[in-house]
């Protein structure tokens, strides 16, 4: 029996996490139809925010127990975190304009040795060895996957700065959400810091947009990316975690890296050489090193 729930786990966790590695291919097929960041992004969140009310008043509704409300203080909070959310998107869906999505998501994933240092510098130790030899193997598979000791490579710095601040950003939504109002329902969660993530992304748009907002958007391909971006995975991988445990679900939520990639070669025809796949699996073996102990316990 609790072998069959941990199975569950891991196809719930290893779904969410892929929905999220297609999501940078759906961006950038949606900048060659001509739409802009700021209306991807307002497309994402605005019907991402209308899923997630309809799955809370369901949940209402079908609840066979009391569901435990947030209070004003966990709201509070939540919207406040949301916030990083909503600076990831923006970052991201940025950076994939400069640079290809292999190597965007390969930035992003720079959260492994970036959660490590913000660990230290919240509890003022040292890491572990096995975490500084992860960092190290992070390191060295990201300088394989970007691919930049190739000498005719060249890669747009903007898309670089922009992908290390989704990373940066996404590292701080991983922190403040697994440490905020864990009592609730993921489903009240996503629907508050979706919130807050608006807050950014509607005050981005507003500064940033030129010429009439496309309303297209919101029928092509609006619905997919808020489905894919924020809540499928959300919502599976909340669910998942805490059958499979932190440290199997971090291990299988890795998938996100090579789904990425793999759509991005599939759907955009970008070319990701030996080399890189090396730089990948380095990438993945970390999180694996990382994780093993407490997947074990």
């Amino acid at each position: 029996m609790i072998k069959n729930q941990v199975l569950k786990g891991v196809f719930l966790v290893a779904f969410g996490a892929s929905s999220y590695g297609m999501l940078a291919t759906f961006v950038k097929m949606a900048y060659d139809e001509g739409y802009s960041t700021p209306e991807v992004t307002s497309a994402q969140f605005i019907l991402g925010i209308l899923g997630m009310l309809i799955i809370n008043f369901f949940q209402k509704r079908t609840a066979t127990t009391p569901i435990v409300k947030a209070s004003s203080k966990n709201i509070i909070q939540l919207i406040a975190a949301g916030t990083s959310l909503g600076m990831t998107s923006v970052f991201y869906y940025l950076a994939v304009k400069y640079i290809p999505v292999s190597i965007a998501i390969v930035l992003l994933m720079q959260t492994v040795w970036m959660g490590v240092v913000v660990e230290m510098a919240l509890t003022k130790k040292l890491p572990t060895l096995k975490k500084m030899v992860a960092v190290c193997i992070v390191l060295t598979g990201t300088i394989l996957a970007t691919n930049v000791m190739e000498t005719s490579t060249t890669l747009d710095w903007r898309g670089m700065v922009l992908g290390l601040l989704a990373a940066s950003s996404f590292t701080a939504t991983m922190f403040t959400a697994n440490h905020i109002a864990n009592h609730i329902s993921s489903a009240q969660r996503s629907l508050y810091m979706l919130l807050g993530g608006a807050i950014i992304v509607f005050t981005f748009g507003f500064f940033t947009q030129v010429g009439p907002f496309q309303m297209g958007i919101f029928f092509k391909w609006g619905i997919v990316l808020a489905l894919f971006g924020t809540i499928i995975p959300p919502l599976l991988m909340n669910a998942g975690f805490p059958l499979t445990g932190i440290g199997l679900g971090s291990i299988v939520s890795a998938i996100e890296l090579p789904v990425s990639v793999t759509m991005a070669y599939m759907l955009l025809n970008e070319k990701v050489n030996a080399i890189q796949w090396a730089g990948i699996l380095l990438i993945i073996l970390a999180i694996v090193i990382m994780n093993t102990a407490s997947s074990k316990k």
